[in-house]
């Protein structure tokens, strides 16, 4: 195909989501399977454009020097009007192949899920998980929100510049709240358990500080060059201009507007993908629907926030060759919320909320790998934990899915009442109930922990810790522990759920899930298993040859090498990869010899707690972060917006109101007594003479025929007498 070709079938790309959303909207949200298979068919549509774009760029020779571009007049800004667009180049052809078959295979899943197909179930409350064996009564708007969720991820891919990317950000922003809190009506006795619909406007208003902070970063590009095109602002002379311009900023005196640029835009990222500070939002981001979790863990959301600064990486290198102020703030940022992110899951018993923390962690990766210079590997691991991390969210929704089904058959008979099934403490013995969820999410888990050599995890983790061993040790050795804590609460989470004996009744009436929820497990696992094999290193020792000489490094790397950002080479060093099947290995054996060797039995107490003592509370309330935003910054936010109620709302506006109101209501009191008094009193007067004159006159009807002769002869000669004495 021709490039024009392609760039019309890349504009088709978010089309057809958004299409089927309108159509779900407006036509069959009373059809459930109806509006299951338009989500799905939209979505396989899209899957295979974006296939054929993939393979088309992967033979394309210049294609990163010669991006395949298409755009139109938007916006007319004086004689260069704004343009809105498409651009495929090789790091926006890597994403088209994960994104829409991460989202296809959630799409799929979800359809067992929500349960189409299912009888309807009367007790089912709108906005409250349906019944085990029936369907989600709102399972249709389910289908729309997921169908514009996956629009604004693939159009932000696709964008060919930051303010269309900013639009399809935005989308997500939205979707998220509404997907989030899907179940708006679910409650918890735990008062202090987050609901659904608190959790989604949670994550709402966290994630738009960030998303403000990149709008500054947005408008600060544009007004130093103009154009919001990543063409323009990622091109040599931009970025030289940029690194030689000098701002003021407040606190900090004289800064480059490529290192403001890059710090406000990087905030997005810090919201959007969950990094310390802003991380809070995407635990509380499990209350919705696991298929959610995992297009927001993996398909969608945090991948957008990644995925942002990797194609601005030319901006992080443009001062200093990235040995700057703003690349150790990404490296540091990244490095810390990996390494707290990673503690914290240690006493999770969630299991959606261990593989969140885990997701946080994951990302901090990525950041850091971007604050080091490690752009190929960020890309990289970006896409193969994609894979995995849906695989263990969808593995997870099995596990939960099973466990209803087993408490739903134990409730009967008045067992296991009262227990919650996402909890690991109440599983055991899965895996042989559930032999493929539980077997896929081992795959998955191993590919987390970076199970060495056999796991996609492996290489793109070991590329992330290779390059930190040349370019930043403290950075290395963070990533290193955070990857053993990995590799150990992975282990811990594996032994916990799937083997051992049932630890309740529930557990031990579960069940396989549907095909419908399981195929997709398998697919995604052989993506977690064999994916990472096209990063293999040149140099690695007979797979590094064997398997082409690392391809996606050549792919993805030649993006930058266009505008002139140098990426340090470095030779495969032993120490590094033997370091990271150390701590993978070493994670996974301590897992095993806590929770695998001796599993825990119905009852009994976390051995890491008893371990840990009180440092296992703390990193069970997640080092009370949330606790402290809510002395810091909610309930002072909540006492000044009462402070400002009162005295505007009260005071000024209603004082306004009240003294219109007052001054209205005396002004209708004068004019009632000018109508009564004056208007009235006049008519009144008017009436009354009008009365009397008539009761005088009244006397000259008599009725009789000789006197109106008699008057009319008289008024006749009164009239001809006058006449004759004036004329």
């Amino acid at each position: 195909m021709d490039e024009s070709t392609l760039t019309l079938l890349a504009w088709l790309i978010p089309l057809f989501p958004l299409l089927a959303f309108g159509l779900i909207v407006l036509f069959s949200k009373r059809d459930k399977k109806l509006s299951a298979s338009l989500a799905i068919g939209s979505m396989s549509i899209s899957f295979v454009l974006a296939q054929i774009i993939f393979w088309s760029a992967v033979t394309a020779h210049d294609l990163a020097e010669h991006p395949w571009h298409m755009a139109f007049d938007w916006l007319p800004l004086g004689d260069t009007p704004f343009q809105m667009g498409v651009m495929i180049d090789p790091l926006t052809a890597a994403m088209l192949f994960m994104v829409p078959l991460v989202c296809l295979m959630i799409f799929i899943y979800s359809y067992g899920y929500m349960g189409v197909g299912n009888p309807e179930n009367e007790s089912n409350e709108r906005g409250c998980p349906p019944a085990s064996g029936s369907v989600d009564p709102l399972a249709s708007r389910f289908f729309a929100y997921i169908s514009l969720f996956a629009c604004g991820m693939l159009g932000l891919v696709v964008a060919d510049n930051l303010l269309m990317l900013f639009v399809f950000w935005e989308i997500m922003g939205l979707c998220s709240y509404l997907l989030i809190g899907f179940w708006f009506s679910r409650t918890y006795p735990d008062p202090k358990r987050i609901t659904p619909k608190v959790a989604g406007l949670k994550a709402f208003l966290t994630t738009r500080v960030g998303d403000v902070i990149m709008l500054l970063g947005l408008l600060l590009l544009f007004s130093q060059t103009g154009s919001l095109s990543f063409s323009t602002i990622l091109s040599h002379e931009t970025l030289e201009h940029l690194a030689h311009v000098e701002l003021f900023v407040p606190l900090f005196g004289m800064v480059s507007a490529a290192s403001l640029a890059a710090v406000l835009v990087f905030g997005g990222t810090v919201g959007k993908s969950s990094q310390f500070p802003l991380h809070v939002w995407l635990p509380d981001a499990m209350e919705g629907p696991t298929p959610v979790s995992a297009l927001i863990h993996a398909a969608t959301m945090v991948s957008a926030g990644v995925y942002l600064i990797v194609r601005m990486f030319p901006l992080y290198q443009a001062v200093g060759h990235g040995h700057n102020t703003e690349s150790a703030i990404v490296a540091f940022i990244g490095a810390f919320t990996a390494l707290a992110a990673s503690t914290i899951a240690l006493a999770q018993y969630d299991i959606k909320r261990v593989l969140a923390y885990s997701t946080i962690s994951q990302l901090g990766y990525m950041v850091a790998a971007i604050g080091i210079g490690a752009y190929v590997a960020a890309a990289f691991h970006l896409l193969t934990h994609a894979f995995f991390k849906a695989l263990l969210f969808l593995g997870s929704g099995s596990v939960i899915h099973g466990m209803e089904h087993g408490h739903h058959h134990v409730a009967h008979d008045g067992h296991d009442k009262g227990f919650d099934p996402n909890d690991m403490r109440n599983m055991g013995g899965l895996i042989s109930k559930m032999p493929r969820t539980g077997w896929t999410f081992i795959i998955g888990g191993l590919a987390l922990s970076g199970f060495p050599i056999l796991t996609a995890g492996f290489w793109s983790k070991d590329e992330i810790l290779s390059f930190a061993w040349h370019e930043n040790t403290i950075v290395f050795w963070t990533l290193a522990l955070a990857a053993l804590l990995t590799a150990f609460y992975t282990g811990r989470q594996i032994f916990m759920t799937f083997f051992g004996q049932p630890r309740t009744k529930a557990a031990a009436h579960g069940h396989e899930s549907p095909g419908s929820m399981t195929w997709p497990l398998i697919v995604l696992a052989l993506f977690a298993f064999a994916g990472g094999f096209v990063g293999v290193p040149e140099h690695f020792p007979v797979l590094g040859p064997l398997l082409g000489g690392n391809p996606f490094h050549h792919f993805v790397g030649q993006v930058i090498e266009t505008v002139g950002v140098h990426i340090p080479h470095h030779e495969t060093a032993w120490a590094p990869v033997g370091i990271s099947v150390l701590v993978a290995l070493g994670g996974l054996t301590l897992g095993w010899l806590i929770y695998g060797r001796k599993p825990m039995a119905a009852g009994d107490v976390d051995p890491l707690k008893k371990v840990l003592g009180p440092v296992h509370t703390v990193l069970e309330n997640k080092y009370y972060i949330d606790e402290l935003y809510e002395i810091l910054f909610i309930r002072p936010t909540v006492a000044i917006s009462k402070k400002v109620y009162a005295w505007i709302d009260r005071g000024v506006i209603d004082g306004i109101l009240h003294t219109t109101a007052k001054g209205a209501y005396t002004a209708g009191q004068g004019n009632r007594w000018f109508d009564k008094n004056v208007v009235d009193h006049t008519v009144d007067l008017v009436g009354m003479a009008v009365g009397r004159i008539g009761k005088s006159f009244r006397s000259l009807q008599t009725g009789q025929v000789q006197n109106y002769i008699l008057v009319s002869a008289v008024s006749v000669i009164v009239f001809m007498a006058f006449y004759l004495i004036l004329f």
